[in-house]
């Protein structure tokens, strides 16, 4: 007699306001928050009149919320918005959906963009306590292989010289603690040190600016503010 169940048609639901999904992001989010990382965002982040150009801060900390929590795919976003995740993050959290509109409506201005909100987050940080003072500071410059599958990825189509097909970005990286200080995307086939100067230079830039920032101003004036917890409890 066979069995009316079937491994294949099992589901597992995890979707009550009560519960929380990757309670470890309140950590990530409540940083951002007192670093003002969603306002640096709708700063400096210009999409003109391309469809998504609304709330793109909110879709920002919705992808780097996603991607802290495991997510590889757009599609994997929407795991935030089960149960009461949404509430404790502070932010509106977008559907995947809308998360395509916004990457899709993206050029390579648009990457510099970002780029200047990342050079903003780190001299906040800096100035918030996390630099390195007045000690030595080492910058490590190298290349990674991000490894990617399928032939529609744009840059990702032919091998690097690891005959891994996928991505092969720039990083600089401060010794010892490990920190990613700046990343620049090239595609696979790059030769090891194509735009490395260029970089380099211009992690340099940032790094100064940081250690400048940082002995000229005190730590942005948000530690006073509520969480995104309290915050969200308040309401």
């Amino acid at each position: 007699m066979r069995s009316a169940h079937s491994l294949d048609r099992l589901e597992t639901a995890f979707n009550d306001h009560r519960l929380v999904a990757d309670a470890g992001l309140l950590l990530p989010a409540t940083l951002a928050h007192h670093l003002g990382l969603r306002e640096l965002v709708e700063r400096h982040l210009n999409l003109g009149t391309r469809p998504g150009q609304a709330n793109s801060g909110d879709k920002f900390l919705t992808l780097v919320m996603s991607a802290l929590a495991g997510g590889d795919c757009i599609d994997d976003a929407n795991a935030l918005r089960a149960g009461g995740t949404a509430r404790i993050l502070g932010f509106s959290l977008k559907a995947a959906s809308t998360l395509g509109t916004f990457l899709r409506s993206f050029r390579w201005g648009h990457v510099r963009q970002l780029d200047r909100v990342s050079r903003e987050l780190l001299a906040r940080a800096w100035a918030a306590g996390a630099g390195p003072g007045a000690e030595p500071f080492t910058i490590d410059v190298d290349s990674t292989i991000c490894e990617t599958y399928g032939l529609q990825k744009e840059g990702a189509l032919h091998h690097g010289y690891t005959g891994v097909r996928g991505y092969h970005p720039l990083l600089a990286v401060a010794a010892g603690t490990g920190d990613v200080l700046m990343a620049r995307l090239r595609e696979g086939r790059a030769n090891t040190v194509r735009g490395a100067a260029h970089f380099l230079r211009e992690a340099i830039g940032r790094v100064r600016y940081a250690r400048r920032s940082a002995s000229s101003r005190s730590a942005p004036t948000r530690g006073s503010m509520p969480t995104p917890s309290s915050r969200s409890a308040g309401r």
